[in-house]
This record gives structure tokens, sequence and C-alpha cells, in this order.
């Protein structure tokens, strides 16, 4: 059967990255013949072949072990040699697969909820392309007889072997590269929750010269959205930070390749202002990132060429595959969520930080706390230091797409009334409207409302833009009620 059709079957479709569904759909049965579709991929693009290593890793969903027995095996059976990394952040794997330069793969579902897993493909030397997951689509797998039982589990799972330690080498990438005085004496605050980078954040922090206090480390897995954080974690990150003297909270969603990081007050800077900051310490030469972003980004005019994309990391690094030729300096992607793309090899003297063509959440962040030093180590004097753009964005739990697809038709069709604008508060008139991914509204007055449902699973998200963080907050909050009254 084509993996299209288990797809279209199971419901564990390809999103914005890698395939994911809900875990009682994820069978091992299911799990098997997406990992055979890949390699059969992977073989026909010359990227992978028998008796070659395939490393594996997973995030701390509690399904993620039995998704990567379902995995390891599938690889054993294409003729691969797993190599398992362990329960480690994905760009950790990435890193080191990409060294190695074999395939690999990520049991994660990154933030949404424990009910929910994925599974992430690489390719040898970057992630998944949109070219690869149609290629993989194509793949027609048989599955051995004998392995399944009736319910699609495995007879004889195999156990996970003890992992190799691909967490010394991403370490020693930031260390060697910005120096082990780089955060010297400087206190930051862990937020641990489940994220599978809970202990290489603290020993991150510590690497660079600072002092990590490490905190709310849970037993269950804790979904965070970079994007769209809970009450709940916002009035911990608030209460934390206001009983600990600590210049910035840091922590990431579950498979850490996306960051979070909040002020000494605990509040949250966003991804994408840590990807300008980023661009900026790094002397970008090129930056590809989504619609979504802040605008503050050509306003800075820190960089010389800028592309605006779709959002997900396929077409961000598909972006940064431009064959025009770019100056010498840092190639980045970097996506509002806060995951950044390193596409260009660095020098900093004799140390070199190699291109990570995979979303990373530990560069945007030290990157961020680096360039806060020369404000005393105060997060806010650095953002006030940048064009004054807002941004707010939510996230409308169990919106199904053609749902979500029918109000941003409406959005769209509604954009120029006078009865839109006074039912959202926006003064001045419609300017233009891109659709690049979903529908963004630029209005004259300077705001900006996008819309569009998500790649991964059943949720609307909606994204706004003004020139003060009130008037963000408040066009973000009349969307909402709007959308509530349709």
């Amino acid at each position: 059967m084509l993996i299209s059709s288990w797809m279209e079957e199971s419901g564990v479709a390809f999103g914005t990255s890698g395939a994911r569904g809900l875990v009682t759909a994820m069978t091992d049965r299911l799990c098997f013949a997406y990992v055979t579709g890949y390699l059969q991929w992977m073989r026909e693009v010359g990227a992978f072949s028998p008796g070659m290593e395939v490393a594996l890793a997973g995030d701390l969903r509690p399904s993620s072990p039995r998704i990567l027995r379902a995995c390891l095996e599938a690889v054993r059976k294409a003729g691969g040699r797993p190599l398992f990394c362990g329960f480690v952040p994905t760009p950790c794997l990435s890193l080191a697969a990409f060294r190695k330069k074999i395939p690999s793969l990520m049991v994660t579902g990154s933030h949404i909820p424990a009910d929910r897993n994925g599974i992430k493909f690489n390719r040898e030397s970057q992630e998944f392309s949109k070219e690869d997951e149609a290629g993989m689509r194509r793949q027609h797998v048989t599955l051995p007889e004998g392995l399944f039982d009736h319910s699609g589990d495995l007879i004889t799972a195999p156990e996970l072997p003890a992992p190799i330690d691909v967490v010394t080498a991403f370490l020693a990438r930031y260390r060697d590269f910005f120096g082990d005085n780089a955060l010297k004496d400087m206190v930051v605050g862990v937020y641990q929750h489940s994220s599978v980078a809970r202990d290489l954040m603290v020993d991150l922090i510590n690497a660079l010269g600072g002092r990590a206090v490490p905190f709310g480390r849970k037993a269950t897995f804790h979904p965070i959205d970079t994007e769209a954080l809970t009450r709940e974690d916002t009035a911990l990150l608030r209460d934390w930070a206001a009983r600990h003297q600590v210049s910035a909270i840091i922590s990431s969603d579950g498979d850490a390749d996306r960051p979070l990081l909040t002020d000494h007050h605990g509040n949250m800077i966003r991804g994408d202002i840590m990807g300008l900051v980023t661009a900026r310490l790094l002397k970008a030469a090129f930056v590809a990132t989504p619609v979504t972003s802040n605008t503050g980004l050509e306003l800075s005019q820190v960089v010389p060429r800028i592309a605006r994309t779709k959002i997900g990391s396929p077409y961000v690094l598909a972006a940064m595959s431009d064959p025009a030729p770019v100056p010498e300096g840092a190639i980045i992607g970097y996506e509002a969520n806060g995951g950044l793309i390193l596409g260009r090899r660095l020098f900093n003297g004799h140390h070199i930080l190699d291109a990570l063509p995979t979303r990373d959440f530990a560069l945007p962040l030290i990157a961020t706390l680096i360039s806060a030093r020369d404000y005393g180590d105060d997060l806010n004097r650095l953002i006030e230091a940048l064009p004054k753009r807002a941004t707010a964005s939510t996230c409308l739990k169990d919106t199904s797409r053609d749902q979500g697809l029918a109000l941003v038709a409406h959005f769209s069709a509604c954009a120029e009334t006078d009865a839109f604008r006074a039912a959202l508060g926006i003064p001045g008139h419609l300017d233009h409207i891109d659709e690049t991914d979903g529908t963004r509204l630029f209005f004259t007055s300077g705001d900006i409302l996008h819309i569009r449902p998500s790649g991964n699973a059943p949720e609307l998200r909606l994204y706004v833009e003004a020139n003060t963080q009130a008037g963000a907050d408040r066009l973000l909050k009349a969307a909402e009620a709007y959308i509530r009254t349709l």
C-alpha cells in the first residue's frame, strides 16, 4: 500500500514538521510502514543503502519508547543499523547525524498534547523538504508477515539499545564558539517541565559561565507551545521570576527545536525577536523567515537580504537554498516560534560554528542572552533598542481544518468592510492582503491580522502585529471575540 494511503486511512499525515497524529492511530504497524517508506525514499535518492547507520531519538512522551521500538525494527528489516541516540533534543540528534552523513528520525509530537505523537524525518544533511515528503508518500510498502498481531502491535518488540552520547558534542559546539565566559555570572532560571532538553539547558548555561537555577521539573508530559503559552505557564513563570533574582528564564518545547525566553519579570520574549537579535549578533547577510515574523526585521535594516515564506521550516530551508549569491556573513532562517536554522559555517577566530540545517533552540537563546550583556543583562533594554513593532498570537484548540479554511475565507471577504474593522476596533482602511499562508491583512493604521489553520493539529492560529504591545493584545482579544460570534 502507498504511504499516502496509510496517511489517509490513519489520519497520521504530514504537517509542517513531520508526520503527526493520535497515539492510538500510531500503531507499531503504521510506524513500521512509515519508516520503511522513508528508507525506501532515502535509498532512491542515494542517501541510504543496506548496512548504513540510521540515527534515532525521542522525546519524553509516554508513547515515544514504544514508537521508537517499532521504528528501530523497521530500520533493521530494511538492512540498516540503528544508532540509538537516546531521549535527547532534536538538534542534538540532527547535529550527530549530519556530521556522520546518515539518515535520522526523531519520535516527537513537539509542542502538542501527550495524546498525540509524531515522527520527524531528516535527510543525511538537512531536515526533510517538501519534495522529500512527496517522495516518501509515493512509496509502496509491503509489510513482512508474522510481525504484528491483530491490533497492529509488534509480536516481539526489540529492546532499545544503550544510547550513544550526542549531548557532549552539542554542548561543546557552543562553548567552543562563544567561550566559557560568554555568560559569566549571569543567573538564568531554567523551566525544565518535561522538555527533553531540561538537563541539557542547565549544563548549557553553566558551560558558558552562567549560573543555572532549575525549577518546575514535571513527572508527566507537559506540552509547551512557545507561540501560545497557557495561563498556567504564564503565571508560573511570573511568580517564579518574582521570587528569585534572575536575569532571564529559559525553556523549550517538548523536543527542543523551539526556545522559550522570558525577561527578569517572567514576561515572554517572542521567538521572532530572538531571531532578529541573533541575526544582528551574527551579522547575518541573509535571513529567511515566514510572513508571520515581526516586521521589525525589515525596519531594523541590519540584514541586506530577506526572504518571506510560508510557515514551516521546510519552506524556510527552501528559501535558504536560493541559488542567488549571498555575500560573506551568516545565512539564517527562523520562525515566529523561535526555532532557528544556521545555513552557513561561522568563524570566531580559530573557532567554528558548523551549519545546522534544522531548527535549534539553543543558538537563539544564547545569542539573545549574550546580546543583553551590552544592556546590563536587561532583556527589556535590549528589546527597547529594536524597532517598535509589537506582536501577539494565540491558538484556538479543537478547530478542524475545514472550519479554519472557512474562517480564512470569511476574513478575506470581509476585510474591506466598515463593519469588520469596527468589530475589531481597527482604524484606517485595508491596505493589502498577503495570502502566502492563510490570510494576512495589512491596514493603513499599521495593524496586521493573520489567520491560518495549523498544519499539525486541529487548531487555528491567530497572529497580530501593532505599533504597541497594548494595541497588539487588544487586537488579538478582539479577533478571538469576533470568531466566537461566527
